[in-house]
């Protein structure tokens, strides 16, 4: 019943991923209802998303759901919002987080003198590869060998980037949920008001008939 109407083939569900349908400024429009709508308080819609939004500025790829999901239940936040926040971290983004995190962890000289100095040498897909491969075959040695020397630059880094993020979303989130609420609330006692209003019209019309 809520099949759409024209199916997308392989290679267009794929363009959708990188690029909606709807546009970007339409699907930011639509995720602030989605998110205003999360039933919870502002701190923790705010907080959940900002959780999500800040641990995809870590480098563990392909866990931020669920580290997002147990940052948020820690804090009594909404775990729904954390996992619309992991969209911060996407393919048009990671490629920018990943080298400001790593530059951010030679900034604070979290390197040796084997780390590259220049992120234009990186190859993050190599790398990301690789440590994907050493996590799932749990092979230690191999992770340090071929991600080690960029991986712990990336992850001291994530470090003041993860709480700059959060706190940098949670407020204006925090202010923009309060907002819609209330505006929501208000919208509905005019609703019912005007419903009222239409009952007690109908009512003395009967009446004087």
């Amino acid at each position: 019943m809520f099949d759409r109407r024209d199916k997308l083939n392989g290679g267009q569900r794929v363009l959708s991923f990188f690029w909606p349908a709807m546009g970007w400024r339409r699907m930011g429009h639509y995720l602030k209802h989605r998110i205003g709508r999360i039933p919870g308080s502002p701190y923790e819609i705010a907080a959940g998303f900002a959780c999500g939004a800040a641990i995809s500025f870590s480098p563990f790829v392909g866990l931020h759901f669920i580290m997002g999901g147990v940052w948020a239940w820690l804090i009594r936040a909404n775990i729904i919002s954390s996992a619309i926040g992991t969209a911060v971290g996407n393919p048009w983004t990671f490629p920018f987080i990943w080298v400001w995190i790593y530059q951010c962890g030679l900034w604070l000289g979290i390197a040796d003198g084997n780390a590259p100095a220049d992120v234009r040498q990186l190859d993050f897909e190599l790398l990301l590869g690789n440590m994907m491969e050493a996590i799932i075959s749990g092979d230690l040695d191999f992770f340090i060998e071929t991600t080690g020397l960029v991986f712990w630059p990336m992850l001291v880094g994530s470090v003041p980037s993860i709480v700059v993020i959060w706190v940098a979303v949670y407020f204006p989130l925090k202010a923009m949920v309060e907002s819609y609420q209330k505006a929501r609330v208000q919208r509905r006692a005019g609703s019912k008001a005007t419903e009222r209003q239409a009952t007690l019209s109908t009512a003395e019309k009967e009446t004087m008939s």
